[in-house]
């Protein structure tokens, strides 16, 4: 049995999520360490204004899954696997130890300003639960036009998808879902396309930019998004960190894989709990724990039941 560091995307952040971090060594000293990469005080990343944008908010979470993996790490905990949901994928390559928290923040400040001056209105995301894949593909693709695009985006669980474009077609998708049997479809807080390739030229950018990075080989088998396959070498890593963004999060792919390889303890790093939650309800076997809801010490003793290390 194998334990599983998740770290969570864009839509987990909330105000303070930095302040109320356990306090811990490792955990002062990544916040310390951000500071200098970044040259200003992380601590500022947190606020209700700040997290109005979106690089603040994506270089916040990256922030808040390493020091948090860290600190576990220093209290003997090892995971089999890491994977993270989108942004919280740089997390996940850094414990991974593929990259280096200096060469990330800045790939991370890139990935958020990018996305926010690509499509500074009039596009964003929503999400249908209670359909399959096929049939909201089969709505999507009704609506989708060249003036109006909307696409598939992340597939977090079977019932249970995202869609991303222009907001006057994604909320006829959502509609129409609705008319067809949804259980739920709604539109996210997210004013950008994210995960389709309306994104391509953020994807080009971080390409070019990871090109410049010296990668390492990853000392734990890191889930990629796009391929939904543990990856166990730097130049795929680098690949998937470079390409998400423009391609659905496979999610419950990833999360089913690492299942089936024997992961049993899944642990969320802070904030949020939407992974454990979904972990939880897929996996009727598995053990979940979100960070922000249980404390440090807590995690440690959960994790000598289950780990086994790499």
């Amino acid at each position: 049995m194998s334990l599983v560091f998740l770290f969570p995307g864009q839509g987990a952040q909330r105000p303070g999520m930095l302040h109320e971090l356990p306090s811990h060594p490792a955990i002062q000293a990544t916040l310390h360490e951000a500071s200098e990469i970044l040259n200003m005080d992380v601590l500022a990343l947190d606020t209700q204004a700040s997290l109005q944008t979106t690089d603040h908010v994506q270089l916040a979470l990256c922030i808040s899954g390493v020091a948090v993996a860290r600190a576990l790490q220093k209290e003997g905990v090892k995971p089999a696997y890491v994977a993270g949901h989108s942004a919280g994928a740089f997390a996940a390559a850094v414990i991974s130890g593929a990259i280096t928290l200096k060469d990330t923040l800045p790939l991370v400040r890139l990935r958020g300003e990018g996305m926010m001056t690509a499509y500074p209105e009039g596009y964003g995301m929503g999400v249908v639960t209670g359909l399959l894949r096929r049939e909201v593909e089969v709505v999507v693709n009704q609506i989708h036009t060249e003036e109006n695009p909307v696409y598939i985006s992340n597939l977090n669980a079977p019932t249970q998808i995202s869609i991303a474009g222009k907001l006057e077609a994604i909320d006829k998708v959502l509609a129409t879902c609705l008319k067809n049997g949804a259980r739920k479809a709604i539109r996210l807080n997210m004013n950008v396309p994210s995960h389709c390739k309306l994104l391509d030229p953020v994807s080009l950018k971080l390409k070019e930019a990871i090109g410049h990075i010296q990668m390492k080989e990853p000392l734990i088998p890191y889930a990629g998004n796009v391929r939904g396959r543990v990856l166990r070498t730097a130049n795929d890593i680098g690949q998937d960190l470079a390409t998400n963004i423009a391609h659905p999060v496979r999610w419950d792919e990833v999360s089913t894989l690492i299942y089936e390889l024997g992961g049993r303890l899944f642990l969320e790093m802070p904030p949020g709990q939407v992974l454990s939650d979904l972990s939880r309800e897929a996996f009727a076997e598995a053990r979940t724990a979100a960070l922000q809801m249980t404390s440090l010490e807590s995690a440690v003793v959960l994790s000598e039941r289950y780990s086994d290390g790499v």
